[in-house]
This record gives structure tokens, C-alpha cells and sequence, in this order.
């Protein structure tokens, strides 16, 4: 082989590895950045208000929260605001996610159903509580998505299926808590059912204008505990 050759090929292999490495330099920084992006949201969207729970802002601070928004969104992935996720379907505020999970005080001895997957965010963040998480969602391509997403993420204790969450899931039932990240117009006789007595429900209710419920299922019925003003997308698929 010529010395021209070799040199060609040294000289190839070396701009090739180059290249490799400096990907791989952009990956890492990428990663820190959106690590103290991470932080940042904890620090001064959650803790800076009144989210005290260490479980769930631990919770919060591990969650990479970038992967379950589209590519092109990513570099607002950790700001105070929802994000379209496609299908007219969108990923709850920071804020608003902490807050309906810090309510709902999962454990890891819970069962927990969550109506409405969408990317697998708030899905992610139960099963980084522990338990058992059953999540429902009624658009198919966000379920497989979702369940992609989550599967890469190693979270075996997260089981995703696409269907109608007006009828919950009622093979896996009675759940310790349940979760509704979209807004019927009441609070659908299914979940209630398969609420176990003592049991948390976290539900928007309301169309033009809505109100988080925290629910606590009782002998006598569902008592309310706590109300905040939010605003959700619909959810779909009301019996007729």
C-alpha cells in the first residue's frame, strides 16, 4: 500500500472520529443543558411556590422532561407553560403536573390510573413514585408513542393501552388514586366506581370554565377537598 494511501486513510479515519467525537461532545452538552434547565423549573417553578413535597420534586428533577415533547420543542421543555404534543393534544405545565401529583400523595404500595397518557409525562412522573400506574389514552398514536417513550426510559412498572377513559379500567381496578389530565363536564360514574374507598381522584371538570377537583372517595360519597382554576383540553369519547 502506498504511503499516499496510508496517509489518505489516516487522515480520513481521523476527521471521521473527529466527527463522531464532537457529536458525541454535542449530545453531552445538550444533556447538561437541559439538567440545569431541569433544575431551574424545580427550583423556581415548584419549590418557589408551594410545591413542599421532596418525593415529588425529586420526582420532578429526574424526569427528563425533553424527551416526551416534540424535537423541534424541546429547547421550552422546562418553561412554565403547556406544549402542543400534536393530535390538538398538549403537555400540562410543570406547575400543574406537580401540583395534581403532590395532591394525590402516591405511594409506592398504590395503584394509580391515569386518564389521558398523551406523551407519558405525568405517566413517567407516578411511576418514578412507585407502584403500579395504568395510564388510558384515546388517540392510539399518542399511546404507541407514549408507550415507546417510557419503554426506552426503563419504566416496566408504567402500562399504557389506548382506549376510552370514561370507562377506566375496570380489569386493574380498585385504584388507591387516579389521575384525569383532560376535562369531562362531571366526574365520570366509571372512575368513581373503581376508586377504592379512602381512595384520591384528581379531576378538571368544567368546559368554558374549569376547576381542578382533589376528590376524596368516601362511605357517603365523593368529598372535595381542594379546587384550583385551570384549564385542560376536552376529554373525548362521552358515552351518548
Amino acid at each position: 500500500m502506498s504511503k499516499y494511501l496510508l496517509l489518505l486513510l489516516s487522515v480520513c479515519g481521523g476527521a471521521a472520529l473527529l466527527s463522531a467525537c464532537n457529536r458525541e461532545a454535542s449530545v453531552e452538552a445538550q444533556d447538561d443543558e437541559m439538567t440545569r434547565a431541569r433544575a431551574r423549573m424545580v427550583a423556581e417553578q415548584l419549590r418557589g411556590r408551594d410545591i413542599g413535597s421532596a418525593r415529588v420534586l425529586e420526582a420532578m428533577g429526574r424526569v427528563p422532561r425533553h424527551l416526551f415533547v416534540p424535537e423541534d420543542l424541546r429547547a421550552q421543555a422546562y418553561s412554565d407553560h403547556p406544549l402542543p404534543i400534536g393530535y390538538g393534544q398538549t403537555i400540562s405545565q410543570p406547575y400543574i403536573v406537580a401540583f395534581m401529583t403532590q395532591a394525590l400523595d402516591v405511594r409506592p404500595e398504590h395503584r394509580v390510573l391515569e386518564i389521558g397518557t398523551g406523551s407519558g409525562y405525568q405517566a413517567a412522573i407516578l411511576g418514578a413514585l412507585g407502584g403500579q400506574v395504568y395510564t388510558i389514552e384515546i388517540i392510539a398514536p399518542l399511546a404507541e408513542s407514549a408507550t415507546r417513550t417510557l419503554a426506552q426510559l426503563g419504566y416496566t412498572n408504567v402500562h399504557v393501552r389506548d382506549g376510552n377513559g370514561y370507562a377506566g379500567w375496570p380489569e386493574e381496578a380498585p385504584f388507591d388514586r387516579i389521575m384525569v389530565t383532560a376535562a369531562p363536564d362531571d366526574v365520570p360514574k366509571a372512575l368513581v366506581d373503581q376508586l377504592k374507598l379512602d381512595g384520591l381522584l384528581a379531576i378538571p371538570v368544567g368546559t368554558v370554565v374549569q376547576e381542578l377537583r382533589i376528590m376524596r372517595r368516601t362511605s357517603s360519597g365523593m368529598q372535595t377537598l381542594e379546587t384550583l382554576a385551570v384549564r385542560f383540553v376536552p376529554m373525548t369519547g362521552k358515552p351518548k
